[in-house]
């Protein structure tokens, strides 16, 4: 199983077990990483689930959609590896993710 490590906006840092297929957020939100808000239950529809990828893992997860790029403008303080964490699917290749959670969401 990969693991992530969720890094809060005043350092706190939850790493947890997550299962190949399912995605950063749904993982952040089984284990209750605060700031990761979900509104929309991962449907690329809102920017409740933002997050910083690490930039050492920035070209292991890829860039954002065309879709998600929309809704990220909709983010506050988008960065270059800003992501929704609702997009970014879980592989083996992924065991170690670290991201970062922003001080607030959209």
């Amino acid at each position: 199983m990969p693991k992530i490590t969720y890094i809060t906006h005043d350092g706190r840092e939850f790493t947890v077990e997550a299962g190949v297929g399912s995605t950063v957020m749904e993982n952040a939100v089984r284990n209750m990483v605060p700031g990761i808000d979900a509104e929309c239950g991962g449907a690329c529809a809102c920017a409740t689930c933002h997050v910083y990828v690490d930039p050492a893992w920035a070209e292991k997860t890829g860039g954002p959609s065309p879709m998600e790029e929309d809704m990220l403008d909709f983010a506050f303080e988008v960065g270059p590896t800003s992501r929704l964490s609702c997009q970014i699917k879980l592989s083996s290749d992924l065991d170690g993710l670290v991201v970062r959670v922003p001080e607030r969401q959209a």
